[in-house]
């Protein structure tokens, strides 16, 4: 069996040396968020009739799901939605030069509009930070219109909740859930490199995770938590409507669209986070998974440590060693 040779010991050790974010730099970019959270926060207290609300810290560093190889983080900002252009093409604009003026001590080249946000760049870390826009009117669950990075639609959405979301299942599964992720963001990562037309965006692979968390699959052992997953997406081949019931009764999801794949936010029973995906991509992530499903299958029944690690090295990289 293969986990003589690849042990969860090994598997563990694996994720802290290549996969995980190390905490020192978890607790350096959180540091970053807050310090600029803390500024915005001043200059709207300073300035009543400024039209940003508030800063949450989002994405995966926020939720401990990010990976070593992170580059960027994402923050929203809430934005009185009254004060902001109805033109989509000049919001993120108009934001970046509200941003501007809250952070004059940064340089105006330090804030570049992008398609759905305002990369912020810092020199020194060297990380960006994507702030995105919720419009908001006031919800008490921090309820808003987040503009979506692949189309550009306004979408209700809570960042608070999401994050409350991943907490719970962190919290039934200390650490092994975020470790489940990023083991799965780990190849999915490597996917992305290796085959062209890959898509797999990790908000899909969070909810595909906590998903399978519920139908009881097994965290204890890593190499068992991801055959589960390959082994799901194969079987499903990702036709399977995946929703959750935390804020909405499954009565109030959309009416079957026969979209080739539905996962739905959990936050908003009408948005299904993978409405862009086409047949095409769901079968390359479906012969992805299949390729990973083999090699681990194999890796059961191989005789030596060798064999096993170089079938592993399909799933988790050619830098995986027992």
């Amino acid at each position: 069996m293969s986990q003589t040779f690849v042990s969860n010991s090994s598997l563990v050790a694996f994720a802290n040396s290549s996969v995980n974010l190390r905490k020192e730099d978890v607790d350096e970019y959180r540091a970053q968020v807050n310090r600029l959270r803390d500024r915005l926060e001043k200059y709207i207290n300073d300035h009543p009739d400024y039209s940003l609300v508030k800063m949450l810290h989002s994405g995966s560093v926020r939720k401990g799901t990010a990976l070593k190889t992170i580059n960027d983080m994402d923050v929203a900002v809430y934005v009185r939605a009254g004060d902001a252009p109805t033109d989509e093409g000049k919001l993120i604009g108009w934001l970046a030069d509200r941003l501007r003026e809250a952070y004059s001590n940064l340089k105006p080249e330090q804030f570049t509009p992008q398609t759905h946000c305002v990369t912020i760049s810092f020199r020194g870390s060297g990380l960006d930070v994507d702030v995105a826009p919720v419009l908001y009117e006031g919800d008490s669950n921090d309820c808003g219109y987040l503009i979506t990075k692949d189309t550009g639609d306004r979408v209700l959405t809570s960042v608070r909740l999401h994050l409350e979301f991943t907490r719970k299942r962190k919290n039934e599964n200390p650490i092994r859930f975020a470790q489940f992720v990023r083991f799965v963001k780990w190849w999915a990562r490597l996917q992305k490199r290796d085959r062209e037309s890959f898509r797999f965006k990790s908000f899909m692979i969070e909810l595909i995770c906590a998903h399978l968390v519920a139908k009881g699959i097994d965290l204890n052992d890593y190499s068992v938590a991801l055959e589960s997953f390959f082994a799901y997406i194969v079987t499903t081949e990702l036709k399977e409507r995946i929703y959750f019931t935390d804020y909405y009764d499954s009565s109030k999801l959309a009416a079957p669209s026969y979209a080739p794949i539905e996962i739905f936010d959990p936050v908003n029973s009408q948005n299904n986070v993978a409405i862009r995906y086409s047949n095409a991509d769901r079968e390359v992530i479906v012969e992805a998974a299949h390729d990973a499903l083999d090699a681990l299958n194999e890796a059961h029944h191989s005789t030596t440590q060798g064999r096993a690690e170089s079938l592993w090295k399909v799933v988790l990289g050619p830098s995986f060693k027992a």
